[in-house]
């Protein structure tokens, strides 16, 4: 199987991931005016699954390094594929959130608040798996990063605040309770593999490709539960029944496989990288998708268009902390 041997390389990983991760989402705003974002969801979490076995059977499975998919997923121990499983419950319940806040409240404030408070509770308790970097440089870049989601917040509620649109503070609430179950996806993933060691992975244990397949299908079967209660008993809107999603174009079952497989992209990539620069790293640069995400609300789908000077001037400040945090996270392990 493809593994990641150097530290520069597993960052710039984290940074495709990173791109990937904060633009996934472009393709449920191209497509929301038609087509509500739980319908949208079905093909999302399709997308990633499809994407999970592609990888396993091509990457996953090449080369002689490493144990190849069929062999790997045959050896693992049924503890940690209930780990994996349950990572891609928590992931999807916190996910599903998210894009119910990108849909409502826009990319350039769902993703810093939601995906910036995942990044700050997901570096911590990913360092406590397996403390690589420096623990000073690393927090340090975390705090500038709390900064950031504050600044955006501010300036979401100083910019819609006066305007007759309800329900700021809701999606605010429910972008914060996304983000700490975002947080917490990642541990029980990790811990299913092993991050010393992808060529000879201990025995029980699992590869990144194994453990993205596992992952997805956790995500899969719990979206039958959890988007079918959304679908029934939605945040906003009206009720939607399995026909509408079955009458929808071709194109936007499309976007949202499209959708699923650049997350699954990022991922991957991710999960690859996790055992050369380690969890927190790994995971933390890939958080940094929250300003790729916001730099695609603010200046493609200008969710911040008449703002005034204080808003903007709130916004740059955001973006400086995130980049400044995002360094000292990159420097925390080199």
């Amino acid at each position: 199987m493809f593994i990641v041997s150097d530290y520069n390389v597993a960052v710039l990983f984290c940074f495709i991931t990173m791109i990937c991760w904060g633009s996934w989402a472009n393709t449920q705003k191209i497509s929301q005016k038609g087509w509500r974002f739980e319908l949208f969801y079905w093909d999302y979490v399709i997308g990633i699954l499809i994407f999970s076995l592609l990888s396993a059977f091509t990457l996953g499975s090449m080369g002689e390094q490493g144990r190849p998919f069929l062999e790997d997923i045959a050896q693992t121990s049924s503890s940690n594929i209930l780990n994996a499983l349950l990572s891609g419950v928590l992931f999807n319940l916190a996910n599903i959130l998210l894009t119910a806040a990108i849909a409502a409240a826009g990319m350039s404030v769902a993703f810093p608040i939601g995906i910036g408070i995942a990044l700050v509770a997901g570096v911590f308790f990913n360092y406590m798996i397996q403390q690589k970097g420096d623990p000073t440089l690393l927090f340090l870049g975390v705090g500038l990063v709390t900064l950031a989601i504050i600044l955006n917040a501010v300036a979401f509620k100083k910019h819609k605040g006066g305007s007759e649109k309800a329900g700021i503070g809701k999606w605010i609430i429910i972008s914060v309770i996304a983000g700490f179950l975002m947080s917490s996806f990642y541990p029980f993933l990790a811990s299913g593999m092993d991050l010393e060691n992808f060529q000879q992975p201990a025995a029980g244990k699992m590869t990144p490709y194994s453990a993205f397949v596992v992952f997805a299908a956790g995500i899969f079967l719990s979206n039958i539960v959890f988007n079918s209660v959304l679908m029934k008993k939605p945040l906003e809107g009206k009720p939607l029944t399995y026909s509408e999603y079955f009458a929808g174009s071709f194109r936007y079952h499309l976007i949202g496989i499209l959708g699923g497989s650049i997350w699954g992209l990022g991922n991957i990539l991710n999960l690859i990288a996790a055992g050369k620069a380690g969890p927190a790293i790994s995971y933390g640069l890939g958080q940094g998708a929250t300003l790729v995400a916001a730099l695609w609300g603010v200046l493609v789908w200008k969710e911040f268009k008449g703002a005034d000077s204080k808003v903007n001037s709130l916004l740059l400040a955001m973006f400086l902390c995130f980049i400044a945090g995002l360094g000292l996270i990159i420097w925390s392990g080199s």
